[in-house]
């Protein structure tokens, strides 16, 4: 990052490093051909220790709704039974999606701010037939991070038959995830998170139960048919254009994260998001998720009684740092920062100091210097655990 451009620390497009921008500048290639195949095949290499999975993976020229709505249509019909386990925004719009394609929906919502129960969800699922369960791993509505482990275990262990269709968009890549460890059916990611990359594809792997339920499966799909993308997989091809200045840059994307070694990008990962969340409550920032369940991605913290959100904001922007507001209902009453894919400790103490610096322009009571050294040691401390 240069001094003339901003340091942006939203949940997503997050920053692009040089050699990605330079990738996706690169002259156009026959998508037909021995090159696009030679693409497909390292992303399809170098994302499956990321998903945790020797499944095919489907690279969809689309946002990471696409992704979910893939998920979803492939693996569904209408009238099925979902329990939709919502604990922000986007659980509740994974929830629509199944909605708007006939599903017959369940919800389960946690409380903004708190990660869902594995518990509860095994109550749920004790009444009756469920096709399948719809999980968000990252909740970057409310920077909360679900335990899919143990929700996983507790689907299994109630509806052993029911498909476990995870939205990982702003999670994998950055922290650990075992799709076949844990029995997931189909987990959907996108470009423009810990890919380091453009917004433009939108990435799904299905296990062999999930690949077994599309051929069943009645609810409408063309574009976004799975077994379409897989049989072109065979001649290194996507069944339609994809999005080749996108792939460009998510193949740069993995070879920086491979030569920082997988290792190495989730304790990144871990020490920013610790280096996030102690400098944000050393300038007095309330956090809004459950200490115990915050994300590894975004942080959101209370925009506090009395602080005029709208000229702080307009201030930081001036400063050259852009964080997110609130979405739905916590619009006007949360902001978030992002901490993922191409970030570093010294970008996250570089937020830190200048919200630390518009603080003290608006009178906010803060101690100079004190919010980017605990952002600091939280970094360091962190580095110290064991992975």
């Amino acid at each position: 990052m240069t001094r003339s451009e901003p340091n942006l620390r939203i949940p997503g497009p997050t920053t692009l490093p040089p050699s990605v921008r330079e990738a996706g500048g690169r002259q156009m290639i026959n998508h037909r051909g021995s090159e696009f195949k030679e693409l497909l095949g390292r992303l399809q290499v170098g994302m499956k220790p990321y998903f945790g999975t020797t499944s095919d993976i489907a690279i969809l020229s689309c946002a990471g709704t696409g992704g979910l709505e893939a998920a979803i249509v492939n693996t569904l019909s209408p009238g099925d039974r979902v329990l939709a386990v919502s604990i922000g925004a986007f659980g509740d719009r994974f929830a629509k999606i199944a909605e708007a394609y006939g599903a017959n929906v369940e919800r389960m919502s946690a409380e903004w701010g708190w990660a869902a129960a594995p518990d509860e969800v095994r109550e749920r699922l004790s009444g009756g037939d469920v096709q399948a369960v719809l999980l968000t791993h990252n909740e970057t509505s409310t920077g909360v991070m679900n335990p899919i482990p143990e929700i996983a275990a507790a689907i299994r262990a109630t509806a052993p038959d029911a498909l476990i269709l995870v939205d990982t968009v702003s999670s994998l890549g950055a922290v650990p995830f075992d799709m076949d460890g844990w029995g997931i059916d189909v987990v959907a990611t996108a470009s423009q998170k810990a890919w380091m990359a453009a917004p433009g594809l939108a990435m799904v792997a299905a296990s062999a139960r999930g690949w077994a339920a599309m051929e069943t499966a009645k609810m409408p799909r063309f574009y976004l048919d799975l077994r379409r993308h897989r049989n072109a997989m065979v001649d290194g091809e996507t069944p339609w254009t994809p999005a080749i200045a996108v792939a460009f840059q998510v193949d740069e994307g993995l070879r920086l994260m491979n030569e920082e070694g997988q290792a190495g990008v989730f304790a990144r990962h871990v020490a920013c998001a610790a280096a996030t969340q102690a400098g944000l409550q050393a300038l007095g920032f309330d956090l809004y998720a459950d200490a115990s369940h915050r994300s590894r991605t975004v942080t959101a913290a209370h925009i506090p009684e009395g602080l005029d959100w709208k000229a702080f904001n307009a201030d930081l922007k001036r400063e050259g740092l852009v964080v997110a507001g609130g979405q739905a209902r916590l619009a006007g009453k949360v902001f978030r920062v992002g901490h993922l894919g191409s970030v570093s400790v010294d970008e996250i103490v570089d937020a830190i100091e200048t919200l630390e610096a518009v603080s003290m322009k608006r009178g906010r009571p803060v101690e100079p210097g004190a919010a980017g050294s605990a952002a600091r040691r939280a970094a360091a401390e962190a580095a110290l655990q064991p992975a």
